[in-house]
């Protein structure tokens, strides 16, 4: 047991020495990427009873938009064909290739692939078979790709009655961006900077700036994990895939009205689903403060490989502007609803994995998720993090 701690202590102070090179230096040099990929990439913990316990600790999702859209396309074009292809193993193998850096990336690469895969000319399993980290790569890819692409049912206008709407069956993305359609914003990739209210910290989220009461959309299907007040996310909600491996947070909404009022702690919301509105609540031990100098929605994503990683120092937050890119390619138009300060969608989805949850996971009890945005240290014992 001494040597288990000696070791953990040998490994924080590692960890920590190569954060403070990545701060110093930048987080893309090859050598550092390279020395995490050996030492942190798959890990395992052994519990005071001597089992081993297996799970990611540490994930660099550095997969470009492009390539994202091109295996996307490449899935979707190929689901009716003999051979279908899987994006996430594409681009697991992509990734494996590339040591996770992808500014090396090349879509020859992965169409050169998809080819030989569709021509049978080989299969995954076996191209990928020397591969040392590719079941690394491919977990940590699903675990942040995991739900967004698949079969589920839409309405759409009928072409000859626009003002009727028809159910029709679709496989693609069904994932949307966080942001309701035809509503204008800006971002930049500002993962990583500094924050300095409350105390010194990275920012672990990703920012659009917007107007004022935009709608705020969910991204993937889930159910409602956190939802209030917190002094540095301000008015936030907190949705929770089904798999239990994606925690989504969106924070900094809209003052006296942030939520869509069905929304409750357990409440289950669909992909496309209004669940708020943007604004600039936050940084105030006060409720329903605005304090936030520029209006806008901080969107971040949590992994969660382990419920010990939920809160805490071992929290697991990526860089969400490339999945931002991806996911303007789909966006959930809403309309007002009249004489109220609510907005909702136009298209409702039928999503198959909100009733496998219901049918197999209805009755879990649900423990609130107090985590925000950026930071592993806890805040008055609460777990409360923040901007």
């Amino acid at each position: 047991m001494k040597k288990l701690k000696y070791g953990i202590i040998i490994e924080a102070a590692l960890l920590l020495a190569v954060v403070g090179i990545i701060v110093l230096g930048g987080n893309k040099s090859e050598g550092i990427r390279q020395f995490m990929k050996e030492t942190f990439l798959p890990r395992f913990l052994t519990t005071e009873g001597g089992t081993e316990k297996k799970y990611i600790k540490w994930v660099d999702f550095d997969v470009c938009s492009e390539a994202m859209v091109k295996a996307c396309d490449l899935d979707i074009n190929s689901h009716s064909e003999n051979v279908k292809l899987n994006w996430i193993q594409l681009l697991a193998y992509l990734g494996t290739r590339y040591g996770g850096d992808f500014s090396r990336y090349k879509e020859k690469d992965l169409t050169s692939l998809a080819d030989k895969l569709k021509s049978g000319e080989t299969t995954m399993e076996v191209v990928t078979k020397d591969m040392k980290y590719y079941t690394y790569y491919l977990e940590a890819y699903t675990a942040v790709l995991g739900g967004l692409v698949g079969e589920y049912e839409i309405e759409a206008a009928k072409e000859d009655k626009p003002e009727e709407k028809v159910w029709v069956k679709k496989y693609g993305l069904k994932a949307y961006l966080p942001l309701a359609k035809y509503f204008p914003y800006s971002d930049y990739d500002d993962f990583g900077v500094s924050r300095t209210y409350g105390y010194k910290r990275r920012h672990l989220g990703h920012d659009m700036m917007g107007q004022v009461g935009t709608p705020v959309i969910a991204v993937e299907s889930g159910y409602v994990e956190a939802l209030g007040w917190n002094r540095y996310g301000g008015w936030r909600i907190g949705i929770r895939s089904f798999d239990g491996k994606r925690y989504y947070y969106y924070a900094h909404l809209r003052k006296n009205y942030p939520y869509n009022k069905e929304l409750a702690v357990g409440s289950i919301v669909q992909a496309g689903d209004v669940i708020g509105y943007l604004g600039r609540t936050g940084y105030s031990n006060t409720e329903n403060v605005n304090n936030i100098d520029t209006p806008h929605l901080h969107f971040g994503l949590q992994l969660i490989f382990d419920e010990s990683q939920k809160e805490g120092s071992n929290e697991i937050w990526v860089d969400c502007y490339d999945i931002v890119k991806f996911l303007y390619h789909n966006r959930s138009e809403a309309a007002k609803v009249t004489d109220s300060k609510e907005w909702k969608r136009i298209y409702n989805i039928k999503d198959p994995a909100v009733e496998e949850f219901k049918k197999n996971k209805g009755d879990t009890n649900i423990v609130p998720h107090n985590t925000d945005e950026d930071t592993g240290d806890s805040i008055e014992g609460t777990g409360e993090q923040g901007r």
